[in-house]
């Protein structure tokens, strides 16, 4: 877990590599069952359509139908879900009989940091490759260096925008984070260290 910009999707990519598993993300599971065309996506699909959320139900059933095939025997890691109270304790019935989530790592970054890191990155049109101007810059201004692609800021990465999503996602998670601390599965990990610091103690954290 972790707010917008905290990089968690890259962290969970990299656990999941240092575990032998693999990672998943809602949005992940979202694409590809439109890109199946399956009943779940067409019914995820429909909900969006309409500008409404995806109903916890249909969420979790992808991610159980994800959790379920047989390469996930072993485990596996969940990248920003549960978002919300809901899904957490349908995650924790659904994975009743597998003793639940064993650890629940969330990624503390401060807010300024957050609107730093935000603000400041592109995304290639083509490819998806994302850079920032003030850390990681294209080495061509406007073009993407793995593709030549045209580079741009999406809309939902400007200040004003960002600042609104960080204050969102703390009213939507508080209550999660709250939860599985009471169970003693959380451990928070500072994200505004160096890359591989914060790696290192994710991956402590879920060996521990």
């Amino acid at each position: 877990m972790g707010p917008p910009g905290s990089g968690k999707g890259t962290q969970a990519a990299h656990l999941a590599e240092k575990l032998g598993v693999e990672s998943v993300s809602s949005g992940d599971l979202f694409r590809d069952h439109r890109r199946r065309d399956t009943e779940l996506g067409r019914l995820a699909q429909s909900y969006m359509d309409r500008g409404d959320f995806v109903p916890d139900d249909v969420t979790i059933n992808m991610v159980m139908d994800w959790i379920d095939e047989p390469d996930h025997a072993r485990g596996f890691v969940l990248d920003g879900f549960p978002r919300t109270l809901a899904q957490a304790r349908a995650l924790d019935q659904a994975l009743e009989t597998r003793e639940g989530v064993d650890r629940v790592l969330f990624v503390t970054v401060s807010e300024g940091e957050l609107i730093r890191r935000l603000a400041g990155r592109l995304v290639c049109r083509q490819c998806q490759t994302t850079y920032h101007l003030g850390s990681s810059p294209p080495t061509r201004e406007g073009q993407c260096d793995a593709c030549g692609g045209e580079l741009y800021q999406r809309e939902d990465d400007t200040a004003e925008v960002v600042a609104n999503r960080i204050q969102v996602y703390g009213r939507e998670t508080r209550p999660v984070v709250e939860y599985y601390r009471d169970a003693g599965k959380l451990r928070e990990v500072d994200g505004e260290a160096y890359i591989q610091s914060v790696g290192d103690a994710l991956f402590a954290a879920v060996s521990a």
